[in-house]
């Protein structure tokens, strides 16, 4: 149980830098384009969020396997056969993970009970997260 704390407690940790980036971008956006509250500028502000936490995720799977927030709780995201994820790989994982997020965090839910505690979209894609 103690695992799966830890990797909820990253979980948070990622979320605070994620909002941080995200409203970053939103300022840019905003001096850029102006109000972005609805058509074409706010799918397009959706799109740059979503894609640079995307860039962000994907290329610390592909490099190190950790993030900033996975370093500081010891935790690595590993291939089926242990090595790192490569480009393809790493891009699923994002974007499988972002869509089973969507109906009320199903993906991170599903580790409370799974038998090895891991995530619903790990789970799928053969990929899992490690305990240094």
């Amino acid at each position: 149980m103690k695992y799966l704390v830890k990797r909820y407690l990253s979980i948070v940790y990622e979320s605070l830098l994620m909002l941080a980036l995200a409203l970053t971008l939103t300022a840019i956006y905003y001096m850029l384009f102006g109000d972005a509250s609805h058509g074409w500028k706010r799918l397009g502000l959706q799109l740059l969020v979503w894609g640079s936490m995307g860039a962000y995720f994907v290329r610390c799977w592909t490099v190190t396997g950790q993030t900033l927030a996975s370093q500081t709780w010891k935790l690595k995201v590993i291939a089926q056969d242990g090595d790192l994820l490569n480009w393809q790989q790493a891009a699923m994982r994002y974007m499988v993970a972002s869509v089973l997020l969507l109906p009320a965090g199903l993906t991170l839910w599903w580790a409370i009970l799974d038998r090895d505690q891991q995530f619903l979209h790990d789970r799928l894609l053969g990929s899992r997260i490690v305990w240094l």
